[in-house]
C-alpha cells in the first residue's frame, strides 16, 4: 500500500491490499477500495461510495501524432459523487463526474469530460468515450459503445451492445463530429446502430438491430435497416 502524505481520508475509510493513492486525493467517509486498485492525483471521491478490485481512477489521457483529435491537456480531477458503486477492473479518466448513486459494473471505460447522472447504471464492458453526457436514472447495458460528443437524456434504456458514431466521413479530416442526440424516456433495442449527428426523439422506440440513419420523431417506433417507422 502507497498513500501520499497530502490525502485526505475521511471517517472508516476501508483501504484493500496493495492499493496506492496519489497526492491530494480526497476520500470521504465509510468508503472502500478494492485490492490493487490505484487513485490517480487530485481524484474526489464521496461517502459511502464502494470502489472494486484493479480500478484505475483519475486517469489521463493520452495520444500519439496519428490521432486527428488530440485530448485536452489541462483537465480538473475525476470526480465519484456519493453512494456510487464502481466494478473490478473499471477505468474512469480525469475531468469526469460519477453521479450519486450510479453503478459502473466491472471492465467499464469513461474517458474524459464525461458526466454521467444520479441512480445511472452502465453496464459491463461498456466504453463512453469523451465529451459525452448521460443523464439520470439511464441504463446502458453490457457491451454498448457510446461515441465520443454524445447527448443520452434522463429515463433511456440502452440494450446490449448498441453502437453510435460520430465521423460521418470515417477519418477522412471532413466535417464536426457529432453523435447522436437521444432524448428522454427513448428505449434502444439490442444491436442498434446509431450514424452520427442523428436525434432521437422523446419516448420513442428503436427496434433490435435497427440502423438509424435520420432523425427519429417522437413518440415513434423505427425498425429495420435502414430504420423506418413501424406501421
Amino acid at each position: 500500500m502507497r498513500i501520499d502524505p497530502s490525502v485526505q481520508l475521511g471517517k472508516q475509510v476501508d483501504i484493500g491490499y496493495n492499493v496506492i493513492i496519489e497526492e491530494d486525493v480526497i476520500i470521504g467517509d465509510y468508503v472502500s477500495i478494492g485490492e490493487h486498485s490505484i487513485i490517480r492525483k487530485g481524484t474526489l471521491i464521496g461517502n459511502h461510495v464502494q470502489i472494486g478490485e484493479f480500478v484505475l481512477l483519475g486517469k489521463s489521457p493520452s495520444s500519439n501524432n496519428k490521432m486527428a483529435r488530440k485530448p485536452t491537456v489541462q483537465l480538473p480531477p475525476l470526480e465519484i459523487e456519493a453512494e456510487a458503486k464502481i466494478g473490478t477492473h473499471v477505468t474512469l479518466y480525469r475531468g469526469s463526474v460519477i453521479g450519486k448513486h450510479s453503478f459502473i459494473a466491472d471492465y467499464v471505460s469513461v474517458r474524459e469530460q464525461v458526466t454521467i447522472g444520479e441512480h445511472t447504471i452502465i453496464g459491463r464492458h461498456v466504453m463512453v468515450e469523451p465529451n459525452t453526457k448521460i443523464g439520470a436514472k439511464t441504463t446502458i447495458q453490457t457491451g454498448s459503445y457510446i461515441t465520443a460528443d454524445t447527448l443520452i437524456e434522463d429515463h433511456v434504456f440502452i440494450g446490449p451492445c448498441c453502437s453510435m458514431s460520430n465521423d460521418k466521413y470515417m477519418a477522412s479530416g471532413k466535417g464536426i463530429h457529432t453523435g447522436p442526440i437521444i432524448k428522454t424516456g427513448t428505449k434502444i433495442g439490442n444491436h442498434a446502430t446509431l450514424l452520427p449527428n442523428i436525434e432521437i426523439g422523446p419516448n420513442s422506440t428503436i427496434g433490435a438491430g435497427a440502423v438509424v440513419t435520420k432523425h427519429i420523431p417522437a413518440h415513434t417506433t423505427y425498425v429495420g435497416n435502414p430504420a423506418k417507422p413501424l406501421k
